[in-house]
């Protein structure tokens, strides 16, 4: 009897002290949309989900393969239409700005206010995190999209450095050509293309010239002599490629400059990941460089955390992942796995590799400069109607299709069309 007795004050206790523990055992819990499915790519997501997961938040993984996001913005309409819209979903460039337009985003003012954001993202950045003034998603980071990678033996035996301006980059691949291995490792898709059409641009007019022509879309820009000569650049470097290049992953043609088949590849900072992954390492066995001519300049894109309108029960795990988003220390942490530059200019360098302090000086220096510019290539420039306008252009010119004079009438047309 005694036992039982004491049986059953150990169970109310035992029972009391699960009570009292109810509000930490009930876990808050974020469901976040995204397609980061790659090994980088979900290596770096985990920093974030274990940093939420210390402070009691469980994160419910909704990915949606899919490099550019495409099919995951198809999930999601179905889930907001269906009234079942996740805490947070992965967006990049205007989509931010055309979910905020249908009010189902969330206002982060006071978050942001209470931390800073405002004086320490920059500002290029915040015109795709605001939504009339507004703060309705938290920048992750910011890749850069004017880089060359070169594989450092293939230049070292050949005596070459990495080239500072159009006619360096021109003898180098030249060199390259003529020594019987692939200058300039390429994918023939659309967004490789106009990934290169970026920095060509930028390197043959300079940053006004980017902005009047890729997102003022100026049309005298867009039909300007100026463009026919980025048009004839496109052909000069069209001859450096394969003959394989057509459809090839940018990953498969950043191998090829890893093993040294091909010397340099013009990608955005993602492709670093690829150096490291096959374990090398910068200065030693490739090199980053800005494409040459676009030094002090940097055409960006950033993937952002858009935050939805969610129940009562759901908003304090949001706001702690808005807020664990932005801490400089996630930031730091993040983007050395991920290869990026931090989307906020006051986190430290220190754990960066020579490639990332350089992007991280590159983005401080361009954001003083006003050269801090959206990429068209990766929907930071222009909408995705006058975007994927471009694209048919721009690839119809590497492949060929048009001479430079036709490219440039062409571009016109097109553009306009688009915005129509």
């Amino acid at each position: 009897m005694k036992a039982t007795k004491a049986y059953l004050i150990s169970a109310v206790l035992l029972g009391s002290s699960a009570l009292a523990g109810a509000p930490a055992l009930a876990q808050e819990r974020v469901d976040v949309l995204h397609w980061w499915t790659s090994g980088g790519e979900a290596a770096a997501l985990n920093v974030l989900k274990e940093n939420l997961k210390k402070q009691g938040v469980d994160w419910q993984d909704v990915p949606v393969a899919g490099g550019g996001g495409e099919q995951a913005m198809t999930v999601l309409r179905a889930r907001v239409t269906a009234g079942d819209p996740p805490t947070a979903s992965q967006m990049l460039g205007f989509d931010v700005q055309d979910w905020a337009a249908q009010g189902v985003l969330t206002d982060l003012n006071a978050l942001a206010a209470k931390e800073n954001w405002d004086k320490n993202i920059p500002a290029a950045l915040q015109q795709f995190s605001k939504y009339k003034g507004t703060w309705v998603a938290a920048p992750v980071n910011l890749h850069s999209t004017n880089w060359i990678w070169i594989n450092k033996k293939v230049f070292d035996d050949l005596g070459l450095k990495a080239p500072q301006n159009w006619d360096e980059l021109i003898t180098a691949l030249d060199k390259v050509k003529a020594s019987g291995k692939t200058a300039l490792a390429h994918g023939g898709q659309p967004w490789q293309d106009a990934t290169i059409f970026d920095s060509v641009v930028m390197a043959t007019g300079g940053p006004e010239f980017y902005k009047k022509a890729l997102i003022d879309l100026d049309p005298a820009a867009l039909g300007s002599d100026t463009m026919k000569k980025v048009f004839e650049r496109m052909t000069k470097l069209r001859s450096y490629v394969d003959s394989n290049f057509s459809g090839r992953d940018w990953n498969l043609a950043s191998a090829m400059v890893i093993r040294g088949d091909a010397a340099v590849q013009i990608m955005g900072d993602w492709a670093k990941g690829e150096f490291l992954g096959a374990g090398k390492k910068p200065g030693t066995d490739f090199l980053c460089a800005r494409f040459p001519g676009t030094q002090g300049t940097v055409m960006f894109n950033t993937d952002q955390f858009a935050m939805f309108k969610v129940g009562a029960n759901r908003q304090a795990a949001q706001q702690k992942m808005a807020a664990a988003i932005e801490d400089p220390t996630f930031q730091s942490s993040f983007n050395v796995v991920k290869g990026s530059a931090p989307a906020r200019t006051d986190v430290s360098d220190a754990a960066f590799d020579d490639c990332g302090k350089k992007a991280i000086a590159d983005v401080k220096e361009a954001e003083a400069k006003g050269t801090l510019l959206g990429s068209l290539a990766h929907g930071h420039a222009a909408r995705a109607a006058v975007k994927n306008a471009m694209y048919d252009v721009i690839t119809g010119e590497f492949n060929g299709d048009y001479t430079p004079d036709q490219a440039v009438k062409e571009l016109v047309s097109a553009v306009a069309s688009a915005k129509q």
